[in-house]
């Protein structure tokens, strides 16, 4: 079965039931899961219904490519801010402001966005204005948010330790991560993650896609370096082979692994009191390798 076909019926079910408008809809899960590929058509779906929808990537609001490389020079040692991805590469004050415009509705909102394939797959941003611009015009029936670490909230310190040594020591044996990342690293993206709460805490509902657990006993994470190649492959094969190598592809999952290791269990459990205004109201679809979906459950 299709992710489409669960995510279509608690989005419906989720907008009929809701007071305000717009309805603001957060979707996460690995790269190459099929997010955007998933909110396109889910898009198309709503619009069927009449409804006004305004989709966000989290990757539309990177940093552009200077701002990338001037926070991977300030922070030389830290793997994890060697390109974009991480939280810490994105532009959240531009991402408050546009979901803000959109919640207010009193004028049309440009949307941002982010061109990967710039800069031999670094990426920058595509300037304001520019052909192909996408223009929402208000009031929205919905605002969906896609992004790998949409809804990853930050832990405490003792927490960050105790997955340094357990869960995340287990994951570096499985996919073979020697020395990929130090704990100061970690604890950086920590931090900035602070910074993401005020955007989370916009949204109504939530959907996240998880991969479920091979039947070889692997870590489940490993699709994801299946799923990012495919992606990139796709990418270029329609933009004329502009983007990232295998190799390169290899490197930047890599540096994704740590954020859902320690941060991945954000859109359940919060930040210490502080809980997602979503709870309750939100959906998790399990997936296998080809992204079928196997199971389903309410949060």
């Amino acid at each position: 079965m299709s992710a489409l076909k669960p995510l279509l019926a608690h989005v419906l079910h989720a907008t009929s039931a809701s007071a305000t408008r717009p309805l603001f809809l957060a979707l996460q899960g690995p790269q190459g899961s099929g997010k955007s590929y998933l909110s396109a058509l889910l898009v198309e779906e709503l619009r069927s219904h009449s409804m006004k929808v305004a989709l966000i990537s989290l990757d539309d609001i990177y940093l552009p490519h200077v701002g990338l490389v001037a926070l991977a020079e300030a922070h030389p040692e830290n793997a994890l801010w060697r390109g974009r991805g991480q939280p810490g590469t994105h532009d959240v004050p531009m991402g408050l402001r546009v979901l803000a415009e959109l919640q207010e509705g009193s004028a049309p909102v440009e949307l941002p966005r982010f061109d990967k394939s710039l800069f031999g797959g670094e990426g920058d941003r595509v300037p304001a204005g520019a052909p192909g611009a996408v223009v929402a015009a208000p009031p929205m029936d919905v605002v969906l948010l896609e992004g790998w670490c949409v809804g990853f909230y930050p832990v405490t310190s003792a927490e960050l330790d105790a997955r340094w040594n357990g869960a995340w020591a287990e994951e570096c044996q499985r996919l073979e991560l020697r020395d990929a990342v130090r704990r100061e690293d970690v604890r950086a993206v920590n931090e900035v993650l602070k910074n993401y709460i005020p955007m989370w805490e916009l949204f109504d509902v939530f959907v996240q896609l998880q991969p479920s657990p091979p039947a070889s006993g692997q870590s489940p994470l490993s699709v994801v370096y299946k799923w990012r190649l495919e992606q990139e492959h796709h990418m270029k094969a329609h933009n004329g082979g502009r983007g990232m190598d295998d190799a390169g592809v290899k490197a930047f999952v890599d540096r994704y692994i740590p954020g859902y290791v320690f941060f991945g269990d954000g859109p359940t459990k919060g930040f210490g009191e502080q809980k997602p205004r979503w709870l309750g109201k939100s959906l998790r679809i399990c997936v296998d390798e080809e992204r079928a979906v196997v199971a389903t459950e309410n949060f």
